[in-house]
């Protein structure tokens, strides 16, 4: 019974202040009228002449500029395999010049070898769960 009063209570309210709100009439401004803007003598200006362009390059252009090391408009093998050797140096554990598959594979095959705790050859699903990657810590705000 107490919330049937209190919504009658607060709909006779809201309908209160809505005609009241409705009803009234806006009074006259008495704000006095903006001042006239003041002109600084006006500096003519000459023409600014239209700059350069430049011309844009693509994509493939950018791409094509950043493997060409010496800049002579042609890219030699050397230059293709340079950003992929200090990645392979770090692959070719007996440093041969030859990647065999273990040493392609070597994280892969230490991260195995970590995880298998009882030296059983496999992984039960408690150490497969040891392998999962760690969490990426999420960078705080200095703000």
């Amino acid at each position: 019974m107490g919330r049937w009063l209190a919504g009658v209570a607060a709909i006779l309210l809201f309908v209160t202040g809505t005609v009241v709100l409705l009803s009234g009439e806006p009074e006259g401004s008495n704000l006095p009228a903006a001042p006239k803007p003041r002109l600084a003598s006006v500096i003519p200006m000459s023409a600014i002449p239209n700059a350069p362009s430049a011309d844009p390059k693509s994509k493939e252009e950018k791409r094509f500029g950043r493997a060409d090391k010496d800049e002579d408009g042609r890219i030699t093998l050397a230059e293709m395999v340079e950003p992929r050797r200090k990645s392979f140096g770090k692959l070719d554990v007996d440093s041969d010049g030859k990647l065999s598959f273990e040493e392609w594979s070597v994280k892969t095959i230490s991260k195995f070898e970590t995880a298998d705790a009882n030296n059983d050859k496999s992984l039960s699903p408690s150490e497969y769960a040891s392998t999962a990657p760690k969490p990426k810590k999420k960078p705080t705000c200095s703000c």
